[in-house]
């Protein structure tokens, strides 16, 4: 590991000023693990200064907001499990992050790490792109709010600058005639990266018809996207195995128009597809 400055500092506005003025060569560490792994990688660019934010406690803690719940940046996956707001009003995000890594990972890795790492294999962004969330970004020069779906240009790289800091993840309640669901398939059974997910809300009315429909799938595209085409299949439809095995063949027909057919497509046509109209079923 080559050798950097390493900085504590006690409030977001020092965070934004180290970060105005080291801009590129600036690191931020939350919980680490990514970060740490990566400076020990023998030709990774290594930062002048490491900026430590992880005792920042105005960066921690998940708390209702009116309609809303609002999630600081530096919440740990575990903290999201044992939340009893996150059980109630997002249960998804509850069932993507119990699946991240080990007990030990979860303890230390944080939910803003995870956004703004921008790995396409990220486990909370399909959920939280469900929900509908919206992030802050702060600088010296002031705070701005930007739609999760627009929030991410292309894998590992987002719309923030190098001299913004995320400080706040917030998205509406989920009421109780949501049903919600998350599926990951991953190489084990634990301890692994997603190689697809899917995210899935349905909202149904009293005679059993659906008023509403959000699937994001994860892993399938270049950066996040509602798959509108295969939720206008659903909308106004009584729930079946049929329907939802048809939105799930749009969904896998979607990913093709993007991605075109290469050696992993064989793979991935069917069982997206599975993947999706299995999360719709556990929606019921």
């Amino acid at each position: 590991m080559k050798s950097f400055e390493y900085v504590a500092p006690k409030d977001i506005k020092e965070v934004c000023k180290l970060l105005a003025d080291f801009g590129t060569d600036a690191q931020i560490l939350a919980g680490g693990t990514d970060l740490l792994i990566e400076l020990r990688k023998p030709y990774s660019k290594s930062p002048k200064v490491v900026i430590d934010i992880s005792r920042l406690l105005e960066l921690k803690g998940i708390e209702e907001f009116g309609n809303s719940v609002r999630i600081k940046p530096l919440t740990t996956h575990t903290d999201i499990v044992q939340s009893k707001i996150i059980q109630q009003f997002a249960p998804l995000l509850r069932q993507a992050v119990s699946t991240i890594g080990s007990p030990q990972i979860r303890n230390r890795g944080t939910i803003g790490g995870n956004i703004m790492n921008a790995a396409a294999c990220a486990d909370t962004v399909p959920p939280l792109m469900a929900l509908g969330t919206t992030v802050k970004l702060q600088s010296v020069e002031g705070e701005r709010v930007a739609s999760i779906i627009d929030f991410f240009v292309k894998p590992y790289q987002t719309i923030a600058t190098t001299n913004e800091i995320l400080t706040e993840i917030r998205f509406p309640k989920l009421l109780n005639s949501f049903k919600t669901a998350f599926i990951k398939l991953g190489r084990r059974n634990a301890l692994a990266i997603s190689r697809l997910s899917v995210a899935a809300i349905l909202q149904k009315n009293d005679s059993g018809i659906i008023q509403e429909a959000r699937i994001v799938p994860g892993a399938v595209f270049p950066k996040w996207q509602r798959m509108t085409e295969a939720e206008k299949i659903l909308i106004g439809q009584k729930p079946s195995k049929e329907l939802f095995a048809e939105a799930g063949e749009k969904v896998s027909e979607v990913m093709i128009s993007f991605t075109g057919r290469r050696w992993s497509t064989e793979y991935k046509e069917p069982v997206i597809a599975v993947l999706v109209r299995r999360a719709l079923e556990a929606c019921q």
